[in-house]
């Protein structure tokens, strides 16, 4: 896979993921639509109480307040006439049940002016057929708010939508580990096909290259060579005495990484010529702002 499909790839497999975020944000949460929902239920249970309420004490014709949501679970609304408390309970109950809501809650009897409780009773009254607390004592008149409070309903399990996100997430990591890994310098050696002896010696000057083994024959030593020491070493042996322009050496030999680094052929060159220079007939020569060189002078008598 060349450094231009790569990079395609990589960019095909980010859009993918991108547009698949969207599309699960896009998709409505089960949880979020039932606490909307319920919400809903709660505010009109809350304005029905209110209207029996205020309309039990002659009331039939002032505006009703919103309904405030303090919270997820907290409800309150305004009424601003005094009103019978003891018939609060039952009025209440009959509306959440009207709408369907369940959950347990408690009730509290705000102060408009200061925010203080000055009634109030829990589900348990009701349903349990309780005198209800804080019924027959003396209320002011004045402005009131109507305050309730639900249980939390259980965290919901985690919704199909994130399992899904889960499992393409892992997919996603995959696939872009595949075309990175693809693009990573192969282990084996260079391509022997390619060396016109047949027993993969290369000789060059009073060296030689074995492009099976990766290893290097100079002046009497052997040394080991990494896959891209010998792949670099490879291409000046071939062109010997031949100007190799430095964009020319890094196709032929880090293309295959599809990142190229300009240093790289710095670094390499200086560990070739250090193992190069047991053999005085070999020297691999820089031409400033062009390339490298790799001289064979049979008759040299300098070191490399």
């Amino acid at each position: 896979m060349g450094k231009a499909n790569r990079i395609i790839a990589i960019i095909l497999v980010l859009l993918t993921g991108l547009l698949f975020v969207q599309f699960v944000r896009s998709t409505p949460n089960p949880a979020q639509a039932d606490q909307n929902r319920f919400a809903e239920k709660a505010n009109l249970a809350l304005r029905r109480t209110a209207h029996r309420l205020l309309a039990a004490a002659g009331d039939s014709t002032s505006r009703i307040s919103p309904v405030q949501q303090t919270d997820a679970n907290t409800f309150l609304i305004r009424l601003n006439q005094t009103f019978d408390y003891s018939q609060l309970p039952d009025v209440l109950q009959a509306s959440l049940r009207l709408h369907g809501v369940t959950r347990p809650y408690d009730v509290a009897i705000l102060n408009c002016s200061n925010g203080k409780i000055e009634l109030g009773y829990t589900v348990l009254d009701v349903t349990k057929k309780q005198k209800v607390a804080c019924t027959g004592r003396e209320q002011a008149k004045g402005c009131y708010n109507l305050q309730i409070r639900f249980t939390a309903s259980e965290t919901p399990p985690q919704t199909a939508s994130a399992w899904w996100m889960m499992a393409f997430g892992s997919l996603l990591t995959a696939l872009v580990f595949t075309v990175l890994r693809r693009s990573s310098p192969p282990k084996e050696p260079i391509d022997p096909d390619s060396v016109p002896n047949d027993d993969h010696q290369l000789h060059f000057g009073n060296s030689s290259l074995d492009t099976t083994n990766l290893t290097l024959s100079a002046g009497g030593h052997v040394h080991n060579l990494t896959y891209r020491e010998a792949k670099l070493l490879r291409l000046f042996a071939m062109n010997p005495n031949q100007l190799l322009e430095r964009d020319f050496i890094l196709k032929s030999v880090w293309e295959d990484e599809g990142i190229i680094v300009g240093r790289s052929v710095d670094v390499f060159v200086s560990r070739l010529r250090k193992l190069l220079q047991d053999d005085p007939t070999l020297k691999i020569v820089a031409v400033h702002g062009v390339g490298y060189r790799l001289e064979s002078r049979p008759n040299a008598s300098g070191t490399a």
